[in-house]
């Protein structure tokens, strides 16, 4: 348990974030697991792969995951749809 009060404030404040990154993180992959199963059914669109995109910049811009990660899903995502469009 903290003594001080500044170590206190910085617990409770890391409690916070951590619900707020879980929750982000969580509707992060549910889109993401929404896309893909898109792609693997068949049954792409572009809303839901704009959506996919959307959540993946959202959880980028609010610091849930950094910008190399969001960019390579997205790369992912992109080429997988690319290929199911092609069959």
């Amino acid at each position: 348990m903290a003594n001080i009060r500044s170590a206190e404030k910085q617990r409770r404040q890391a409690e916070k974030h951590k619900e707020r990154n879980r929750a982000g993180k969580s509707r992060l992959r549910s889109a993401l697991k929404k896309a893909r199963t898109a792609v693997v059914d068949g049954t792409v669109d572009d809303k839901t792969i704009s959506t996919g995109f959307s959540e993946i910049d959202k959880a980028a811009k609010k610091g849930v995951i950094k910008v190399n990660t969001a960019n390579r899903y997205k790369a992912r995502l992109s080429a997988a749809a690319k290929r199911a469009a092609a069959k």
